[in-house]
C-alpha cells in the first residue's frame, strides 16, 4: 500500500507548524504522498480560513518544497473548499487562483433558511453545536441535520472538486443525544448524498481525526455507511486530516480495519497527475 495523508493543515491556516515540519515527519513515516490543504478563505473574520494576503508566499514556498523534496515524496498544493451558499467564493476560481493540485469540498458552518447567522458543527466544543440547535434551529435536531445534509448536496451539485470531505461528520458531537445513525431519516439522507457522489464521479474522504482525536468511535463516514459505498462501487481514501505533524497517520490502521470489515480493499492516492488505486 502507498502511504499518504491528501488532507493536511499548516499554520497557514489552523495547523499548528510550517509545511517542512510535516514534509520532515513524513518522510520519517515513509510516506509516498502528502497534500496540503489549508482551509479555503472566506469574506468574514475567522480563526481558520488562509489568508489571501499570504497567496504568494504560500505559492512560492510550495513551489520550492515541492522541488526540494522531489525526490523523497511526492507534494501536493490542493485546498479544502468551506462551502457555504451564498458566501463562499466559487471553486473553479479559487482553483485557478491558487493553482491548486486538488479540491477537497467540505461543510463546517451551516447556514439556515431564515437566519444570517451560521452553524458551526466542527470544532472541539459541543456546547457549540448544541447552541446551535437550540437558537438557530428552535431545538428540532431533525431540521438541523437535514439543513446540513442539504447544504452537502448543493455543494456536491454546483461546485467542481475531487474529494468530498468527512461528509457525515455531523454526528461528531452527537453521540447518539439527538438522532441514531440507523434512523430511517438520517439514512435517507446519506444514502441521497451518496446518490449524488456517485453521479458526480466524486472520492469519498475515509477522514480518521474523530478517532485520534477521541471525538468519535468511528471515521467520517463510519462502517455501515462505507458498506454502502462498498455495495455502490464508489472510491474512497484514506485521510488523517492532521493539523499537526504527529497526526498525519493517526489511527490510521484502525481505519484501515473498518475499510476492510466494509469490503473494500483499495484506495486512492494522487500521483504523477492522476489518481491511482493502491491496496489497503
Amino acid at each position: 500500500m502507498l502511504k499518504s495523508n491528501h488532507h493536511t493543515h499548516s499554520h497557514f491556516s489552523d495547523g499548528s507548524s510550517h509545511p517542512e515540519a510535516y514534509i520532515e515527519r513524513a518522510i520519517q513515516l515513509s510516506f509516498d504522498v502528502l497534500g496540503f490543504t489549508e482551509h479555503s478563505p472566506l469574506p468574514f473574520d475567522n480563526p481558520f480560513s488562509f489568508k489571501p494576503a499570504r497567496k504568494e508566499e504560500y505559492l512560492h514556498l510550495m513551489g520550492e518544497l515541492k522541488r526540494r523534496y522531489s525526490e523523497k515524496l511526492i507534494l501536493h498544493a490542493g485546498m479544502e473548499m468551506d462551502y457555504i451558499p451564498g458566501i463562499s467564493e466559487d471553486f473553479r476560481s479559487i482553483r485557478e487562483e491558487y493553482h491548486a493540485d486538488y479540491l477537497i469540498g467540505s461543510v463546517h458552518l451551516v447556514k439556515p433558511d431564515l437566519s444570517e447567522e451560521l452553524w458551526f458543527t466542527d470544532g472541539p466544543h459541543q456546547e457549540t453545536y448544541d447552541d446551535g440547535i437550540t437558537k438557530l434551529f428552535n431545538g428540532d435536531a431533525r431540521k438541523a441535520v437535514t439543513t446540513y445534509y442539504r447544504q452537502v448536496n448543493t455543494m456536491i451539485t454546483t461546485q467542481d472538486f475531487e474529494i468530498i470531505g468527512h461528509f457525515d461528520k455531523i454526528k461528531m458531537h452527537n453521540r447518539n443525544r439527538y438522532f441514531r445513525e440507523d434512523e430511517k431519516w438520517y439514512r435517507d439522507l446519506v444514502l441521497e448524498t451518496l446518490s449524488l457522489i456517485r453521479q458526480k464521479g466524486l472520492i469519498v474522504e475515509v477522514n480518521s481525526r474523530g478517532i485520534y482525536k477521541k471525538r468519535s468511535d468511528s471515521p467520517y463516514p463510519g462502517l455501515e455507511i462505507l458498506k454502502e459505498i462498498a455495495r455502490q462501487n464508489i472510491p474512497v481514501m484514506i485521510n488523517s486530516d492532521a493539523h499537526q505533524p504527529g497526526e498525519l497517520d493517526g489511527a490510521f490502521p484502525e481505519t484501515t480495519s473498518v475499510l476492510s470489515d466494509a469490503g473494500i480493499s483499495k484506495v486512492l492516492v494522487y500521483r504523477e497527475n492522476r489518481w491511482e488505486f493502491s491496496s489497503l
